[in-house]
């Protein structure tokens, strides 16, 4: 079996709250970054055609991603020859992160909510009867961002 790392550049940043990389959209590569409470996690791929954003929650061992979120297609990305920062940030708490594209936000994941949250509002599904994620609408939310920055500054 291959590794992740033999298909993508796979970056991890361990020890901090922030994942931080360049990238050039279009050229595969995955960047998890895990929560401070170590629970939780998010990793943005682009794999080559789309990029999304993934919720990961490790207390589920029969399928940890919770949700994905839909951030672009490749050949609609106007600038997509040059480089582009990400950042994935977690709140202190672990329980909240966002991803920036150049410093704007293009998703979130509340894990106490357990909503996600983008820009493209997609994809959305029936949500499970367990109750275990709200997936039927990923509707942007600037209270999203603002509850994150809120749960940073204490």
């Amino acid at each position: 079996m291959r590794a992740l790392s033999d298909y993508y550049h796979v970056h991890r940043s361990e020890g901090k709250n922030v994942a931080e990389e360049t990238l050039t959209v279009g050229t595969p590569i995955i960047i998890p970054q895990d929560s401070p409470n170590g629970r939780y996690s998010a990793f943005f791929e682009d794999e080559g055609e789309t990029g999304y954003f993934d919720a990961v929650d490790f207390s589920r061992s029969a399928d940890p991603i919770v949700d994905a979120v839909h951030i672009y297609n490749v050949a609609n990305v106007v600038d997509r020859d040059k480089p582009s920062q990400i950042k994935i940030v977690w709140s202190d708490d672990g329980m909240k992160c966002a991803l920036l594209i150049n410093d704007y936000p293009h998703a979130t994941f509340d894990f106490g909510l357990r909503r996600g949250y983008c820009r493209t509002n997609f994809p959305n599904f029936d949500n499970p009867k367990d109750g275990s994620w709200i997936k039927a609408d990923h509707a942007w939310s600037g209270d999203a961002v603002s509850r994150l920055a809120r749960t940073e500054s204490r």
